[in-house]
């Protein structure tokens, strides 16, 4: 018995650990957005101004520019979170394109309920 639950803790750890090997990678399309106002508020926050105690403008530029998680949001209203190279030095690569419709390729997985696309391609859609 206790061979077998051994056993069974070893799979269940080489899986866990070798799910981010697994990732698929995919193009998303969507809308960059500043995924923690975002979550605060999703009719008001999904572009450049928030809506928060006061309105605030330019909210999600200016928390880009601090290294806050930025997402995608797709047009069916998915969201994954950016990671990898796009989102390095403070998301440097992301900031000029807040609020516009991109095209990101890169490994997407999901845990927990969260997406996430670890990213080092961008293509500008729209503005």
């Amino acid at each position: 018995m206790r061979r077998m639950l051994a056993g069974l803790v070893v799979a269940a750890a080489v899986v866990a650990l070798g799910a981010p090997l697994f990732a698929a990678e995919q193009t998303v399309t969507g809308q960059i957005i500043d995924q923690t106002c975002y979550m605060k508020d999703k009719a008001s926050n999904a572009g450049k101004d928030h809506k928060m105690a006061t309105d605030v403008k330019d909210c999600a530029v200016a928390c880009a520019k601090k290294g806050a998680p930025m997402a995608i949001l797709t047009s069916d209203g998915k969201v994954y979170q950016i990671t990898g190279d796009l989102a390095a030095n403070m998301n440097e690569k992301l900031v000029p394109h807040v609020a516009h419709t991109v095209e990101i390729t890169g490994e997407v997985t999901s845990a927990n309920g969260k997406n996430m696309i670890a990213a080092n391609s961008l293509k500008m859609i729209s503005k």
